[in-house]
């Protein structure tokens, strides 16, 4: 299959879902350090629409691993794998979220409020005018607006990154229509409250990892899961943003309740 990726070997228990959308390769490291224990997957998504997404996502577990598997997801993928155990229950383990967005819209606002703090002013507007590009029908050049958000976000959303050395040969190009059309769908579910309704039909753990330096407001995984589930646990790492495997002072960290989780 052309849209995952295997590391080590069978069996195949876990899938690491990238975020994005359309950061297609942006969370192989995580797979291919996990898969020192045991076999992972790395999904690629290329689908256009979150129905599509969530087949596709199916379509490869199902090919690859010995199902119930454990989701990690980061940041959008955060919410496809959420999405996933709620309409393939029997399938799933475990899902853990890295750095996921906010579950509802009452806290969207503070994203912008945190970034704002770690860009100066022209860094700011210059990211606020990117992202409405980005949302414009009219728009051509998304792949190349992708890229200079990605740079913007990488000095708002971390804290002490540090680069990993395979991370150039794993990305793919950025995906410039797939962000706006899919977030757009996912955007729309959230101010909907559907995103979180999701909730309702997952019966397995639930587990969040978030960075307290992490723009996307940790109560807004953390408020809102809490009372949904009976078996939920947040993890919140110090000096932590948003990407924590490339975080100097909390990867470590990361990996060990990673594999703390995967071995439950």
């Amino acid at each position: 299959m052309r849209n995952v990726r295997l590391y080590g070997g069978k069996p195949y228990k876990a899938a690491v879902v990238h975020g994005g959308p359309g950061a297609l390769g942006t969370v192989a490291a995580i797979a291919r350090v996990l898969s020192k224990d045991s076999g992972v997957i790395e999904p690629l998504q290329t689908s256009d629409s979150i129905p599509e997404l969530l087949n596709e996502l199916d379509e490869v577990i199902t090919a690859c691993c010995d199902r119930p598997i454990t989701l990690i997801g980061h940041s959008w993928g955060a919410w496809l794998v959420f999405m996933y155990a709620a309409k393939y229950p029997q399938w799933v383990k475990k899902i853990i979220l890295v750095g996921s967005g906010p579950f509802e819209a009452k806290y969207v606002s503070e994203i912008a409020c945190n970034r704002i703090k770690h860009l100066s002013d022209a860094e700011g507007a210059e990211f606020d005018e990117l992202l409405k590009r980005l949302n414009s029908d009219k728009e051509i050049e998304k792949g190349r607006l992708l890229e200079r958000l990605g740079a913007l976000v990488n000095k708002s959303d971390n804290y002490c990154a540090f680069e990993i050395d395979t991370e150039k040969e794993d990305c793919l190009p950025v995906e410039g229509d797939k962000y706006s059309a899919i977030w757009k769908e996912a955007a729309a579910l959230r101010e909907s409250g559907e995103l979180l309704g999701f909730a309702d039909r997952i019966i397995c753990p639930v587990v969040a990892i978030h960075g307290e330096y992490d723009p996307h407001p940790v109560d807004g995984v953390k408020l809102s899961l809490r009372n949904k589930f009976k078996d939920f646990i947040m993890y919140t790492l110090g000096k932590c943003g948003h990407s924590p495997w490339k975080e100097k002072h909390a990867y470590q960290e990361f990996y060990e309740i990673l594999r703390k989780e995967l071995e439950e």
